[in-house]
């Protein structure tokens, strides 16, 4: 008997399934999301899911692992000219030819999945934001292509928040990296503190780490307040997303700030923290920064 072929109804809805199941920081599961781009952000995030569990596969090598995220590169090149009888390359090719996404940002990601696979640590800022600039930067222009915004000065500022969020969650996540072989904190800002990598990956810290800390908080707490330009060109829904994210972020920064030891607990916000957090976001949201009527495209 031959296998009746997917449709794309049915393509979308495994998209959604997946992102329903393995939801975390993607927000595909969002109220303030418009109902009618929730299926496209779903396709997305199918799409990054299953090449970050390529990615992060344990029990397979790196080699077997960088060749299929090759493969699954090359899907994503045919599904722009033929049909992939696969849901996620389905909805996806849909959804960029539907909203017109931005494919390279999607490449994008798939470079970040390869760093990932080989690159443990990162011996200076430029290079860890080269990585962010991959890993993270193509989620927040999506997003804004998916709500048909353009203009230089918000992507530059969806940039910078996204960036944000990929380092707080590296500063967050210290006890869960390390253990893991991962060292996020570049080798640059470790050695001024009389610090390498290599020790804090043996958990052996000869010197204080709370400097370094401080120099990766007040670093990313800068890319926070420049991310907040990007709030006019929003609409209220999304406005209120990015608001919450940017006010969460910083509450974040400031939990590991104020950590006993970061290394070996991983700070997180209580609800009363996002209760006091509400009002603070409602007022960014309803008097974002002021935008120059005449700002070039």
């Amino acid at each position: 008997m031959l296998k009746q072929a997917m449709s794309l109804t049915e393509a979308y809805q495994y998209c959604m399934e997946l992102a329903r199941q393995h939801y975390e920081n993607f927000p595909t599961a969002s109220r303030l999301i418009r109902p009618d781009l929730r299926p496209a952000v779903a396709a997305i995030y199918a799409y990054a899911r299953h090449a970050d569990d390529i990615a992060d596969e344990g029990d397979a090598s790196p080699e077997n692992r960088l060749k299929r995220l090759e493969a699954w590169e090359l899907l994503l090149d045919r599904c722009q000219h033929k049909e992939v009888d696969h849901p996620v390359f389905m909805a996806l090719a849909d959804s960029v030819k539907r909203h017109h996404l931005p494919v390279n940002v999607l490449h994008d990601l798939i470079t970040a999945f390869r760093m990932d696979v080989s690159i443990h640590s990162y011996a200076t800022v430029d290079e860890l934001l080269f990585y962010c600039r991959h890993s993270a930067n193509p989620v927040g222009r999506l997003m804004l292509a998916l709500h048909g915004i353009e203009r230089p000065a918000a992507l530059g500022a969806s940039d910078a928040i996204c960036t944000a969020l990929q380092l707080t969650n590296f500063w967050q996540d210290l006890s869960i990296d390390l253990p893991r072989g991962r060292c996020y904190l570049p080798e640059e800002w470790l050695r001024d503190a009389g610090l390498d990598s290599q020790q804090l990956l043996d958990g052996r810290t000869d010197a204080p780490i709370d400097p370094v800390l401080e120099q990766a908080i007040a670093y990313t707490t800068g890319l926070f307040r420049e991310g907040r330009a990007l709030l006019p060109y929003l609409p209220m829904r999304m406005r209120l997303q990015i608001a919450a994210t940017i006010r969460g972020g910083m509450a974040i920064l400031k939990a590991v700030g104020r950590a006993e030891n970061p290394l070996h607990q991983r700070p997180v916000l209580g609800r009363l923290t996002w209760f006091r957090l509400l009002t603070p976001i409602l007022f960014d949201a309803l008097t974002p920064p002021y935008r120059p009527r005449r700002e070039a495209l």
